[in-house]
């Protein structure tokens, strides 16, 4: 789980988003962690949210994934 948390990590430092679908981390995990399943990786980044990591970010019909900190993702 540490990997698959490292990678979402690194994806979301590197990236020039600073919003993410879940698809691209998703993929950004894959790259480096082939054999891991969907389903682990929305677990790394829900407890990546939970550790203040992660923020969700809702445009009204979807959900999205931001670094906490970098870019507008917060409401003021």
């Amino acid at each position: 789980m540490e990997d698959i948390k490292k990678a979402i990590i690194e994806f979301a430092e590197s990236s020039k988003k600073t919003k993410f679908y879940f698809k691209d981390l998703e993929k950004a995990v894959q790259k480096t962690l082939p054999d891991v399943k969907a389903r682990q990786i929305k677990k790394a980044a829900t407890e990546l949210i939970n550790e203040g990591k992660l923020i969700y970010f809702s445009t009204g019909s979807t959900t999205m994934y931001g670094l906490k900190g970098r870019g507008v993702t917060e409401d003021h």
